[in-house]
């Protein structure tokens, strides 16, 4: 039989702190599973053994590792849960705002009460504020370019946005979603005459659900029948992920007590980099290179030659697969199975295999969708922006609870001091 252990009497039998033996999880060096009640980590008595005899791992982590406690989002032996919940499960029988309540800690009452309410709507004032900013930027910047404008006028409207309590932050949160949908420009180019006024800019905003409203925003034309639930499938797939850089570094701004808005912005900031929500960009950029599916064993193999990474594929933490793009990848074929867009992505993958590359990963599967679909450029990372947007005012609700800044340590490594 099995013993289960705590993570104090665990840390004490290896000899190392309790942040450490988060570390060796995180690492894959070590297993774990949830107390019942969720009161905290059980270690298997005997893994912990062999670990002891074994000695500490010698294997230095890719990155410089910070270790929280959070529990919002568990990644574990290739699956994914939000609050012990299967996020498989969520894509398919749950809206977008339904699972951001979950995310941020509604109660069960309060997430039943989301199916019967109304959209989430950003104020007047605020839709006048965000669409009047990013109207001012020029043209062929891509939607999380103007995402990035949008949420600092958003909050420039709300007096109330340094209330931190958890239904305040949630009220937040819902306006500062719709907020950011809402405001992106027509994707067909209209442009609002200059003589509109506020209340113009709120007309026809807040409409129908949040996936819906998104997109109509990154569509060229009309959006086909059912291509609404396919990016709702992926905005609840994207809207956390655990400690990823963003979402680490929105923790640091809701740690000193910034309000839900500037943790937003602070997201933002990170995700467009080219190894986060920015790989999606790439990926996208790469399938548009191939104009049919013969051309993806040319297309892959340039970008190899140039000794170039080829983005949206393998991800540490599913070393098997990722499991939210074989879901989003069915719900496309599902969606579009004779779609020529469909075949090119689909012989990538069949390249990428024949080279031995890993499994594509959700970023390539989010390109494949906005391709797909015929979405604006950069559609996949404004999806990626939006719903990430839940998971990381989630994360903003956990540190406002918990009273205490982050502030890691730095190892000084330069000159010595002069004598």
């Amino acid at each position: 039989m099995t013993e289960w252990i705590g993570a104090a009497e665990a840390a004490e039998r290896l000899g190392i702190k309790p942040a450490s033996l988060y570390a060796y999880v995180s690492r894959g060096v070590l297993a774990r599973r949830q107390e019942p009640g969720g009161r905290g980590s059980l270690y298997d008595a005997r893994e912990i053994a062999r670990l002891a005899r074994r000695g500490r791992p010698r294997r230095a982590p890719a990155g410089a590792e910070l270790v929280i406690d959070t529990a919002i989002t568990e990644i574990a032996a290739g699956h994914l849960r939000y609050r012990g919940q299967d996020v498989m499960e969520l894509a398919t029988r749950r809206s977008f705002e339904e699972v951001a309540l979950l995310l941020w800690g509604a109660s069960p009452d309060e997430q039943a009460q989301e199916r019967t309410a109304g959209p989430w709507q950003a104020t007047p004032a605020a839709l006048a504020a965000g669409t009047g900013a990013q109207a001012a930027l020029p043209s062929r910047l891509l939607p999380l370019e103007r995402l990035q404008v949008i949420v600092p006028a958003l909050a420039a409207t709300d007096p109330l946005r340094l209330h931190l309590d958890p239904p305040a932050v949630m009220a937040a949160g819902r306006a500062l979603i719709a907020g950011m949908v809402d405001c992106l420009p027509p994707a067909s180019g209209a442009t609002a005459p200059p003589e509109a006024s506020a209340g113009d800019a709120a007309a026809g905003a807040g409409a129908g659900s949040i996936a819906a409203r998104l997109t109509s925003a990154l569509s060229p034309g009309d959006p086909p029948p059912g291509l609404a639930r396919v990016v709702q499938t992926a905005l609840v797939l994207l809207a956390d992920h655990e400690l990823a850089a963003s979402t680490l570094a929105a923790r640091v701004a809701a740690s000193v007590r910034a309000d839900p808005y500037a943790v937003v912005a602070t997201g933002l900031g990170a995700v467009g980099g080219a190894l986060h929500g920015g790989a999606s960009l790439a990926a996208e950029t790469m399938l548009g290179l191939a104009a049919e599916p013969a051309d993806a064993p040319r297309v892959v193999g340039d970008l190899l030659r140039r000794g170039q990474r080829i983005m949206g594929f393998g991800h540490f933490a599913y070393p098997a697969g990722d499991p939210r793009s074989v879901l989003l990848l069915r719900a496309l074929e599902e969606y579009a199975p004779a779609s020529p867009r469909l075949a090119v992505a689909r012989a990538v993958i069949a390249e990428a295999r024949r080279r031995a590359l890993p499994e594509p990963n959700v970023d390539f599967t989010v390109a494949a969708l906005t391709s797909v679909a015929g979405l604006v450029p950069g559609a996949g990372e404004a999806i990626f922006a939006v719903a990430r947007a839940a998971g990381w005012i989630a994360h903003a609700l956990e540190e406002y609870d918990r009273h205490a800044p982050i502030r890691p340590r730095g190892v000084y490594v330069g000159p010595a001091a002069a004598s």
